[in-house]
């Protein structure tokens, strides 16, 4: 029994060690690194403002990243104000409401209509693109590199005509037009969905004598990172997949800082740029081979920028080709994103999503609890019914985990017989009670296998709960109104009836505290262990895993309080078939009855 115990605190400890290990070690260096980071951008930063002018224009050749259309240093305006100072074409759909603004062609006004700042249904909608004059600057632009030959192309100050339709549904395509003084002609049709992808179709009409080439590029830009701290579960920043068979791509924002990126050749794929729940990419032409990079721009406006070059495509004299191009500008919702993967063919996009190492474990617990949600309606709900299933999954483990605990808690007293034979002989002692475990068929180390085998488990759902928009402001029952937050309340107002609220690492809210009772009472399944180090052990652990996980979301923390619960009934359950007493009221007894005073 002692054994199985102690493999029991083993992989209790260890997996306690190592996430505090991490966030002492990696997390808050790396929060602190960050911060150092952004004071010496911003004073950088300043200090460019007074002699640092952008210069307008694309280079030819390369996509240096040049803000368009702008002589200041810095962007100043506020995003309506940008909004006024040019010409525009209006978007709404169902998901989106903004405009296209006619000076580059660029995506750079886009809100998102199903979802609000806050849980208050009277909060601002979610803002995702802004202007390249605002204070925020962050949009979507494709363009054309050209020859001399070529004339000028559309590039980042190019004004475009509206040649057909007024507004941009998901009916209603619009199209821009452009003529250069070399006799090229570029026709722009512009659609959307009902969700987040646009097709832009270019067509270039040649109309004089010889041929010429031109090579698209696209551009995703954005003046700021977001303003959180990063965080090891999940990644904000550039990614992508680069070819048809390439793998996923991750670059940090301090890393792009410390230098550009420059990726391998490709052809097929995409590109962009994360937040935790919205993105924007860019899939180019999957048969046309791209040169990609992700860059930190400090010249003028610092910015961040992910881009690429499609090889030159050559149009004869009194010919046209086309290139289409999508562009992914919305919420990363599971399904809209798996649709788009499927019906599009672009490789891996549900890669957009950060499902993590545990992949082939987090993505389908979340299709199995987007199950249970369509049935019930309730992410909550959703969240028991799967921990139920996982339990039942993970029930034949369980079973031989507490069958190992009963067959050592029934073995027993022959156990503190070898103790008393051997005394301090404790090589004896080891081989005497393998011979026992041998001879009652016991495994002392099968009640560690579960624990170990379920973490993974656990990080999965914590990175279902945590990252995917379906979980963002979705209610409970009472005070949970978003599972993807901590819970609200805390003891030290008296979970709100007292006018204040108490210091942020003295937070502890109602389901914290619950989900630390059932940990406490799981634990009593067991008697105290006669190590004192093991006992203290045993006793502080459920009060350090509350305090733990008071920050967590609150999602998680009812998942780990309700699994407690089942585990106490499957103990007791599984311990009375083996004909073993369940002792968890003697033992909660045992803790407040005084102890014998030692005689001297």
């Amino acid at each position: 029994m002692m054994e199985n115990k102690r493999n029991y605190f083993i992989a209790i400890a260890l997996s306690v060690l190592i996430v505090l290990a991490w966030q002492f070690l990696y997390m808050n260096p790396r929060i602190e690194a960050q911060r150092q980071a952004q004071q010496a951008q911003q004073a950088q930063q300043a200090a460019q403002q007074q002699t640092a002018q952008q210069t307008g224009q694309a280079p030819t050749g390369t996509v240096e990243g040049a803000l368009p259309g702008s002589t200041q240093a810095a962007a100043e305006a506020t995003r309506e104000q940008a909004i006024a100072k040019s010409p525009r074409v209006p978007v709404e759909t169902n998901s989106l409401i903004g405009s296209i603004n006619l000076t580059g062609a660029r995506l750079d006004d886009l809100r998102l209509k199903d979802y609000r700042e806050t849980v208050d249904d009277n909060s601002a909608i979610i803002t995702l693109l802004s202007p390249s004059d605002s204070k925020g600057g962050y949009f979507a632009e494709l363009g054309f590199i050209g020859s001399t030959e070529a004339g000028s192309v559309p590039g980042p100050s190019t004004v475009w005509t509206l040649a057909e339709g007024e507004k941009l549904t998901e009916t209603t395509p619009v199209t821009l037009t452009y003529t250069n003084d070399a006799g090229l002609t570029f026709s722009r049709r512009i659609s959307i969905d009902e969700h987040y992808m646009f097709t832009i179709e270019d067509t270039i009409t040649n109309a004089g004598g010889s041929p010429v080439s031109v090579s698209p590029y696209g551009r995703i830009t954005r003046y700021n990172k977001p303003t959180t701290p990063s965080i090891y579960v999940l990644h904000e920043g550039f990614l992508g997949v680069l070819g048809q068979d390439g793998g996923l791509i991750e670059e940090d924002y301090g890393d792009v800082e410390e230098g550009a990126v420059t990726n391998v050749k490709a052809t097929g794929g995409w590109l962009g740029i994360t937040d935790k729940y919205w993105a924007t990419a860019i899939v180019p032409q999957q048969d046309i081979a791209y040169e990609s990079r992700f860059s930190h721009f400090t010249d003028g406006q610092p910015r961040y920028q992910a881009d690429y070059k499609n090889d030159a495509v050559t149009i004869g004299a009194g010919d046209s080709a086309t290139v289409r191009t999508l562009v992914f500008a919305g919420a990363k919702e599971v399904p809209v994103v798996d649709s788009y993967e499927a019906e599009l063919s672009i490789p891996k996009f549900d890669l957009l999503i950060d499902w993590g190492w545990f992949y082939f474990i987090t993505k389908p617990m979340f299709k199995l609890m987007d199950f249970f949600f369509r049935m019930v309606g309730n992410f909550g709900v959703a969240i028991l019914l799967t921990t139920i299933v996982v339990k039942l999954l993970f029930f034949p483990l369980a079973s031989k985990q507490y069958a190992s605990m009963a067959n050592m808690k029934r073995v027993q007293p022959k156990m503190e017989e070898l103790k008393a034979k051997f005394g301090d002989d404790r090589m004896g002692l080891q081989q005497a009670m393998m011979q026992l475990y041998k001879d009652e068929k016991i495994n002392p180390v099968a009640g560690c296998w579960p624990i170990l085998l379920q973490i993974p488990v656990f990080f999965a759902l914590y990175k279902v709960i945590y990252v995917t928009i379906e979980m963002r402001h979705a209610p409970f029952f009472g005070w949970i109104q978003d599972l993807s937050a901590p819970d609200p309340t805390t003891f030290i107002n008296l979970f709100g009836l007292l006018p204040f609220e108490g210091p942020a690492f003295l937070h502890l809210g109602i389901w914290p505290i619950v989900m630390g009772i059932t940990m406490w009472l799981q634990m009593r399944m067991n008697p105290t262990p006669p190590d004192p180090t093991q006992a203290m052990l045993f006793n502080w652990m459920p009060l350090i895993f509350t305090f733990m996980l008071g920050s967590f979301p609150a999602g998680l923390v009812i998942y780990w309080a309700w699994n407690n619960t089942l585990s106490i009934l499957q103990q007791a359950i599984i311990m009375k078939r083996h004909g073993v007493k369940v002792e968890l009221l003697d033992n909660i007894k045992s803790m407040f009855r005084r102890k014998p005073a030692e005689s001297k």
